[in-house]
C-alpha cells in the first residue's frame, strides 16, 4: 500500500519541478533597431618598400638596411608623421628546375602614419624613388570611433524604445518591460582612395609625383536587439 501512495507524490513533485524550470512567457516580442553614421577617416597609413636581389645575401642585406635607414632618417625629420619599420624578409631564388639556389631576394618596409594627410603625403613624395609605394590606407582613429559609437548607442536605444511603443500599441497593451537588450557595433571601412595628378611612375630625373589623397568616409553602425514583454490589461 505504501508504494502506491509514494508514486503519485513523486510524480506530482516532478511535474511541479518541471513547471518551475520552464516558466511560460506571454506577450513577448523580439525587436531590432539600427542606426548608422558616416564619419570622415582621420588617419592615413602609408607603406613603402624596397626590394632587391643579389647572389651574396650579406651584401644584399647591407644594401637593404642602408636604404631603409636613409628613408627612416628622412621621414623622421617631420615630427607630425609617425614613422616605424615594417615587415622585412628574404627568400631564396631557385633555378628553372628549382633545384639550386642562384640568388637571394630581400624586401623591407617603412610605415608612415598621421592625421595630417598633407604632411604624410609630402613625406611619401620625398621617399618615392628610393622606395616604392606599397599601399595607402585610411582609417578611423580609436578615439573618434569610440566617440561616434557612444553617440550612436544612445540613438539606438531611443530607436528601440520607439519600436517597443509601436509594438505595445499594436497589441493593445498599456506598457512594457525590457526582458533583454543587446547592443552591437559594426565598423565598415571603405576601400582606400588614391588620387594623383600624374601617373605614379618613375620620371626621367628619378623623382616621383607627390600623391594627393582623400580619406573618404567610414560607416559606423550600432544595432539594438532585444525582447520586450507587453503588459496587456
Amino acid at each position: 500500500m505504501r508504494s502506491f501512495l509514494i508514486l503519485p507524490l513523486v510524480a506530482s513533485l516532478a511535474f511541479a519541478g518541471q513547471a518551475l524550470a520552464e516558466p511560460l512567457n506571454y506577450n513577448q516580442v523580439s525587436l531590432r533597431a539600427e542606426v548608422q553614421q558616416a564619419v570622415n577617416n582621420d588617419t592615413l597609413t602609408v607603406t613603402l618598400f624596397t626590394e632587391e636581389q643579389d647572389t651574396d645575401p650579406a651584401k644584399l642585406a647591407n644594401r637593404i638596411t642602408a636604404t631603409l635607414n636613409k628613408g627612416l632618417e628622412t621621414a623622421r625629420q617631420n615630427s607630425s608623421v609617425k614613422v616605424s619599420s615594417g615587415n622585412r624578409y628574404s627568400q631564396p631564388v631557385y633555378d628553372e628546375k628549382r633545384q639550386n639556389i642562384v640568388a637571394w631576394r630581400e624586401r623591407g618596409e617603412i610605415r608612415l602614419e598621421g592625421t595630417d594627410f598633407a604632411q604624410v603625403s609630402s613625406v611619401t613624395g620625398e621617399l618615392l624613388g628610393a622606395l616604392s609605394l606599397e599601399s595607402m590606407q585610411f582609417s578611423l582613429s580609436p578615439s573618434s570611433r569610440s566617440q561616434t559609437e557612444d553617440g550612436l548607442i544612445k540613438q539606438a536605444i531611443e530607436a528601440f524604445r520607439s519600436r517597443a511603443d509601436i509594438a505595445t500599441q499594436g497589441l493593445g497593451g498599456n506598457g512594457y518591460r525590457i526582458v533583454q537588450l543587446n547592443l552591437n557595433t559594426q565598423f565598415m571601412q571603405p576601400r582606400p582612395y588614391l588620387r594623383s595628378n600624374k601617373v605614379m611612375a618613375m620620371a626621367a630625373d628619378m623623382e616621383m609625383a607627390t600623391p594627393a589623397v582623400e580619406g573618404g568616409e567610414a560607416d559606423v553602425t550600432v544595432s539594438a536587439d532585444g525582447v520586450i514583454e507587453v503588459q496587456v490589461p
